[in-house]
């Protein structure tokens, strides 16, 4: 049978191994980190969330953009040093503007198919990752930002989400922990969030179990072709202190998908491809819920707050997960006080729990110019892209993952 390489073991990877393992192809998934989704999959806001699917591209998002340049703690926040690669993709960010309602649309699309086959994955899996199926709500401060959401709210209804406006009152009945002033909302009952990490270590056991094997702790390095397939060339990363082989090691498979979240733009080129995947940096705080007041207190349904660009998840009965901002300030990983701030705000003007504890975090996410994620052939014979999900990877990637395999089937069929 046929033998994939799937590069990264983020929420991409993870999926891709599970459908190319039940479509009965063997599969190696190798990554740099020791163990499964340790980068952009470890702690983002926890949504599967077809209710955000809409993509950015819009004149709007540049001018608010262009306000908050100057404003550290600012919802989306741009460094202005020059980049070739940065504003690069600014400029084809811009060019999408016009694609934004057949984009936004085929997003939701995307989205409702994957969270079907997340929640049969889950069902036939059995394996814990604090699912909620509670839905989701947008909350509004403010009438013009809630006026404005009507006409997104037309689209994203157009494209088959069942999305629906909601009172203050019906707020407060859906979430009674909320003690904040809103003007109004939307409610998805479909949508649901959990705690990606622990999808991606319980979906990588499973594919274990299932015959998948993980190279772990390793950086491909190089790629060379040759008639039946390709040769990947690993030496140890910087987490690998052990390392069991010699320095440099030649690996053949018949087939590689490059799943590498931020890095798949500098794969890619060593592949002769160009994709425009940037890291487009996001915070997230974990807030354990010590106390039965807090517990009490916390939110179980997801949140969506407009005006803040912040989301939030319950992850089990001890924990909330906050998270936002979009900072475009390349591959920098650094933890700002400044950045982390604004959540913590948030949670104190929202709820009544406890901030005294919580733990922040910053992830890059691998974001394509037109907010749309690669699932695609590569230049090269037995090159694949599953990648460039953006702030949307654990919405979408268990059906980018089937697209992905129906690409292998016609390629290298069985």
């Amino acid at each position: 049978m046929p033998h994939i390489a799937v590069i990264g073991a983020g929420i991409t990877g993870v999926t891709s191994g599970y459908i190319l393992n039940s479509l009965g192809y063997e599969v190696t998934v190798l990554d740099r980190h020791l163990y499964a989704g340790m980068e952009t999959s470890y702690a983002n806001g926890g949504q599967l969330s077809a209710c955000n699917a809409e993509v950015w591209n819009t004149r709007s998002t540049v001018m608010k953009g262009l306000k908050w340049i100057s404003k550290k703690d600012a919802p989306l926040l741009l460094n202005p040093s020059f980049s070739l690669h940065k504003y690069s993709w600014l400029f084809e960010f811009l060019r999408s503007i016009p694609a934004y309602e057949t984009n936004t649309m085929e997003t939701v699309r995307l989205a409702l198919l994957s969270r079907n086959k997340m929640f049969e994955i889950a069902e036939k899996e059995h394996f814990d990752f604090d699912l909620v199926k509670k839905g989701i709500l947008h909350i509004f401060h403010h009438d013009s930002d809630f006026q404005a959401a009507q006409a997104i709210n037309q689209l994203l209804n157009k494209s088959g989400l069942e999305r629906y406006a909601v009172t203050p009152d019906e707020m407060r009945k859906l979430e009674p922990s909320l003690t904040g002033h809103y003007v109004g909302g939307f409610y998805t009952p479909g949508d649901a969030t959990g705690d990606i990490h622990k999808f991606c270590a319980g979906l990588s056991h499973v594919c274990a179990e299932k015959g998948v094997k993980f190279l772990y702790g390793v950086d491909v390095v190089d790629f060379s072709h040759h008639d039946r397939g390709i040769h990947l060339l690993y030496q140890a990363s910087a987490e690998n202190m052990h390392p069991a082989t010699v320095e440099q090691t030649h690996f053949p498979v018949d087939a590689v998908v490059i799943c590498g979240g931020v890095s798949s733009y500098a794969l890619s080129q060593l592949l002769g491809d160009h994709i425009q995947v940037y890291p487009v940096k996001g915070y997230s705080i974990t807030v354990p819920l010590n106390d039965p007041e807090s517990q009490q207190h916390a939110p179980w349904i997801s949140l969506l707050d407009e005006s803040a660009k912040i989301v939030s998840s319950r992850l089990g009965a001890d924990r909330l997960r906050v998270a936002g901002t979009a900072e475009f300030n390349g591959y920098n990983r650094d933890i700002r006080a400044d950045r982390i701030q604004p959540l913590v705000n948030w949670v104190n003007d929202n709820f009544r729990i406890s901030t005294e504890q919580i733990i922040p975090w910053a992830g890059l996410r691998p974001m394509m110019p037109n907010m749309m994620p690669v699932i695609s052939r590569g230049k090269r014979p037995r090159v694949y892209y599953h990648t460039g999900h953006g702030h949307l990877g654990w919405t979408l990637s268990a059906a980018t993952a089937v697209m992905l395999g129906a690409l292998l089937e016609q390629d290298l069929p069985i």
